[in-house]
Formats: structure tokens, sequence, C-alpha cells
């Protein structure tokens, strides 16, 4: 098990530190291949099932990659990341980026398998699994057409937000939040990149404490979670916090990410897509005051029938208890950073 982490660290910080193509593909190859014994651990059909959807997706994104690089080092004769100067490579390197990344329009494989995974897995999936990607389009953000990614973006927000609605599955619920968060950032990498770094790092403060509460009170379902206040009355209040902060609602610190990026949208006069992003934000924040409403507004059941939990002992919260807080006030600390 160790072996693997460090295999899944070592291919981020190689895919990420890499100053071409080669060592950056090689870099997500070694981190893609340790995980998927990661995903296969629980013996279920479920997870064998993700992790050959894991694995195509990521073996197709891969391919992609490569047709990418491969095309510009044929035309300019550079493997250099920051070279990629042909439009059609940009274009599809862009796209493969988002396969691994899990946006839409090739967002499909990222909430089955984060069902189909445990809860420890899909918190690996949803953070640390995208910074690599993230920051190779960071890297390559001036050369791509602003057209895509704003496309790619605006899809993302509305199919994160529809997508969470009707979701009674805690998992797959914050997949379509992931997917949704991702629409913010490659929306603004196109005119903004620090500020689309500073927003998927939020994020993942923000995801991280509501995964890992999640898998203490082995909460996977609304119907879990409307019970969860007979195992810990302070991470049930926590988790509905966390679900606001996320949701981008003032005062929590999910807002100043998305008021920021309104901000610069509407400073290079892209007042309709500002416009756009703010009416998508309120479909997500539907589902996000739905569990909010659940777990905070709804009477606690008293009934006899009524599934509930003991309390148990010896909870590893720690962590958890620290991270809640910084997840949820540190918006004074955002206008300090450069963007």
């Amino acid at each position: 098990m160790t072996i693997i982490i460090l295999s899944i660290i070592i291919g981020t910080i190689m895919a990420m530190s890499s100053s071409n193509w080669l060592m950056a593909w090689l870099g997500l190859e070694l981190n893609m291949l340790a995980i998927l014994p990661i995903i296969s651990k629980p013996k279920t059909s479920r997870a064998s099932e993700a992790t050959t959807k894991y694995f195509l997706t990521q073996a197709i994104a891969s391919a992609m990659m490569l047709l990418s690089s491969t095309i510009n080092a044929w035309q300019t004769g550079n493997w250099g990341i920051l070279e990629l100067k042909n439009k059609f490579s940009t274009t599809i390197m862009a796209l493969s980026l988002m396969t691994k990344m899990g946006a839409a329009p090739v967002h499909f494989w990222l909430p089955e398998v984060l069902q189909g995974t445990t809860l420890q897995t899909a918190l690996l999936i949803t953070t640390w699994q995208k910074i690599a990607p993230i920051t190779l389009m960071y890297m390559i953000s001036n050369n791509t057409q602003p057209t895509i990614l704003v496309f790619a973006g605006i899809l993302s927000m509305i199919i994160g937000g529809l997508g969470g609605i009707n979701q009674t599955q805690l998992r797959k619920m914050m997949a379509y939040s992931s997917i949704n968060n991702l629409g913010w950032t490659i929306t603004i990498m196109a005119f903004s990149p620090n500020m689309a770094l500073m927003n998927i790092f939020t994020y993942i403060i923000m995801t991280t404490p509501i995964f890992l509460m999640m898998t203490s009170m082995s909460a996977k379902t609304l119907q879990n979670l409307s019970t969860t206040w007979t195992t810990s009355m302070t991470m049930t209040l926590s988790i509905a916090l966390l679900m606001l902060s996320t949701s981008g609602l003032p005062p929590f610190t999910g807002f100043m990410p998305k008021m920021l990026i309104l901000n610069e949208l509407i400073s290079q006069n892209l007042t309709i897509l500002a416009t756009l992003a703010i009416m998508t934000s309120l479909i997500s924040l539907l589902f996000y005051l739905r569990v909010a409403y659940l777990i905070m507004m709804l009477t606690p059941p008293t009934t006899t029938p009524s599934s509930t939990k003991w309390r148990t002992q010896n909870q590893k919260s720690q962590p958890t208890t620290m991270m809640t807080p910084t997840a949820l006030f540190i918006t004074h600390l955002i206008p300090a950073i450069p963007y």
C-alpha cells in the first residue's frame, strides 16, 4: 500500500514539474496505474466495473494526449509543454485533460466511478487526481482558444447542477458537485489562470472535510445523512455548513472565489457570461440547500421503525475538526492572495 501511495504522489509531482509532454504523460500514466488497485480494493462487482471504466477513459485521454503532443512536435519540432502552438493540437490536448479531470462534455465516467468506490477513494479522485491535469491546463492556457474553455466550463456548470438535483447517493452528488466546480475553474482559466488555481484549491479545502466526515459516520445516502444526528451532532451540522460553503453562499469560504471570478468576467466585458454563471450556480445551489435542509431543518426521527445508529466511540475526527474551520472561514485571507 505504501508503494502505491508513493507512486500516486510521484506521478502527480512528475506531471506537474515536467517541461515536456513525454515526461508529463509518463507521470500521469504512473499515477493512473497506481490508483487502479485502490479503486478495485473492495471485492465487489461495482468496484471492478468502476476500475474498468476509470482505466478505459484515462487510457483514451492518454492516447489523445500523445496524439496532440506528437502532432505538435511534428509541426514545430518541439516537445515542450509551453510550445503547444498548433490549434488542432491545443484543442485535442484540452479535451484530453478535461477527460482526465472529469469535466463536461467528457464527464460521464466520474459519477459512476465514484459510486463504485469507497468514500476515501472518492475523496482521492475528486481532489488529488485533479491537480496534475489542472496544472497542465494552466500551463497551456495562454495557447488554448478561450471559446473552447468557456463552452466546456458553462456546460460543466449546467450538467453539474442538473445532475445533482435528483441524486440520493452522496458520492454521485459530490461527483456532480465536482463537475460544477470544474466548470467555474475552466471558465476563468481562459482569462485569469491564477484565479482558476485559487478556485480549485479552495474547492479541495472544502471537499476534503466533507468526505472525511461522511467516512467517519458511514453516510452514503441522504437517508443515512438524515439519521447521523445520533452519531455526532457536531459533524452533522458541520456537513450542512460545508455544503452551504461549497454552494458559494456568503459569508463562507466558497463565496469569495465565485465573487472574484464574476468580478473578473465583468471587468473583461463578459457580462452575459457572468450572468450565465450566476444562473447555473443557482441550479447547483438547489441540491446543496436540499442537503442542508434535510440535516438542519427537519425534525429527527423519533418513531420506533426509524433506522438510527448508535454513537460510536473513539472516532478519529481530529484531522476533520482542524480542517472544518479552515474550509468554512478563510474568506478574509483570499483577497490577500495575488491572482
